[in-house]
């Protein structure tokens, strides 16, 4: 054991693709999301990683007792998804990447279309499958799209594969473009880290597409809680509320392209304001304000001189124009939409 963290011999060696599954307290639905992947039917040899993180139940003894063959990394302290998702990007060997969370259920040809597909292309592509709703069974989405304050706008229509982003749930990103782009910034902690991670590329000249062959099933919210309808009530809690507001603001600042963000993002910071004074009113609770919304401005001011300087990273490197990063966009806010459609939300 070095610096907290255990390993454990890798099972392939070669692997075209690495399969990195961050997990934290995942007794109950990695079980089932180990099974999926290692009975992918495919010809190629596939990596598996596991990083525990700091799990308080049993995770890393059911790990190692019954999936022996999965390299395991075991963190000390938690760290976050994004620190995870680096540490076993670090430790991989394949040509391919592909993220997946600890409560998603690959369909059994999902490696191999995954494989088929970024073989073909031309180009380097992040790839997303569909994402079906694990205890319903019904179809959520063929991939993301964006507004312009970068909510996300589930993409339900078979004629469109070129997305805005893909969720980190199931993500799979060529080595090259997880190069280029530096991976998921550690100060994310969790939440949004795919969409930066799918803007940048896009950002950079690297098509995000959804392939409408294969799957998988997904028990969202199982980790953070919230970020789904519930009896057609939106419902959340305060921290994947906060961690949502906060990173949403600094994907924006990071990757708009200056003429596009200087118009967004003063609009963005004082809808939000208004969004929060509104939602804190009808519920009575000035902790929503203060905990979600003044949380996310603050924070983008703290943490300014490191945007700043990631920012100016970013665009010393060749990128495509505003008009084609922002073609994807559709332009009437979403949020509005959903709050006509399913009221104020439920956040707890």
């Amino acid at each position: 054991m070095k610096n907290g963290i255990q390993k454990v011999k890798p099972l392939f060696n070669g692997p075209v693709c690495s399969i990195c599954i961050a997990n934290y307290n995942g007794i109950g639905v990695i079980e089932e999301c180990l099974r999926s992947v290692m009975e992918q039917d495919c010809n190629f040899p596939f990596e598996i990683i596991v990083h525990d993180d700091a799990s308080s139940d049993r995770s890393v003894e059911v790990l190692k007792r019954s999936f022996p063959n999965v390299i395991l990394i075991a963190s000390e302290e938690n760290v976050g998804f994004c620190v995870s998702n680096n540490r076993m990007v670090a430790a991989s060997r394949g040509k391919y990447i592909l993220i997946l969370n600890n409560d998603a259920v690959l369909f059994s040809n999902a490696l191999g279309t995954f494989y088929e597909y970024a073989e073909s292309e031309k180009q380097p592509c992040i790839y997303g499958i569909r994402q079906f709703d694990a205890a319903t069974g019904e179809l959520i989405d063929f991939g993301i799209f964006l507004d312009p304050f970068l909510n996300s706008i589930p993409n339900q229509d078979l004629s469109r594969s070129d997305v805005s982003m893909v969720l980190g749930a199931c993500l799979w990103v060529p080595r090259r473009i997880w190069q280029e782009t530096g991976g998921f910034p550690d100060w994310f902690t969790t939440m949004h880290e795919d969409m930066y991670i799918c803007c940048l590329a896009r950002l950079y000249g690297h098509p995000v597409r959804v392939i409408m062959k294969s799957g998988y099933r997904h028990w969202v919210g199982k980790s953070l809680g919230g970020g789904k309808i519930v009896a057609n009530r939106l419902a959340t809690t305060l921290k994947r509320r906060a961690l949502s507001e906060r990173n949403r603001l600094y994907v924006m600042a990071l990757c708009y392209p200056a003429p596009v963000l200087f118009i967004i993002l003063p609009l963005h910071i004082l809808v939000l304001l208004l969004e929060g004074i509104f939602i804190s009113l009808c519920k009575n609770d000035t902790k929503i304000l203060r905990n979600i919304y003044v949380y996310s401005f603050k924070s983008l001011l703290i943490n300014r001189n490191k945007i700043l300087k990631t920012r100016h990273k970013i665009f010393q490197k060749d990128y495509i124009s505003s008009r084609n990063f922002t073609s994807l966009i559709h332009f009437v806010p979403y949020k509005l939409r959903m709050l006509i459609r399913h009221g104020i939300p439920e956040v707890t």
